[in-house]
């Protein structure tokens, strides 16, 4: 799948309303919520893409087969972006990591820390 176009803001809310089944008042709702971002044009047009409307049916999922109100849904939409930029972080060491061994700079026996404010991440070879 083309990225670009999963990400091209092309769809009107009047559109995304009528593929998810559910009124516009409600995307408008987890706008104000702070559960959506759709794009504007200079006319303050909203236009949604693809990976919006992925994102909106998760927000749906969690929202009406699990029960979790709109603030539970805030909570763990900061968890999973966490969690994202955590993942992110990780394989960023083992890089770092796998590139200083690529040298033998460090025994393979030996594992990568590093120090942050709250936590030590230690990342060993796998």
């Amino acid at each position: 799948m083309d990225t670009n176009a999963y990400k091209e803001p092309v769809y009107l809310i009047s559109a995304v309303a009528e593929i998810l089944n559910i009124h516009p008042q409600t995307l408008r709702q987890y706008e104000r919520e702070g559960l959506i971002k759709p794009s504007r044009t200079n006319g303050k047009i909203r236009l949604y893409s693809q990976k919006d409307i992925d994102h909106i049916r998760y927000v749906l999922t969690l929202t009406r087969e699990l029960g979790i109100n709109l603030a539970g849904v805030d909570l763990i939409l900061q968890l999973n972006s966490k969690i994202e930029n955590l993942e992110k972080e990780i394989k960023g060491y083992k890089r770092k990591l796998k590139d200083i061994n690529r040298f033998g700079l460090v025994p393979n026996s030996k594992a990568l820390v590093i120090k942050k404010s709250s936590y030590d991440v230690v990342i060993f070879e796998e």
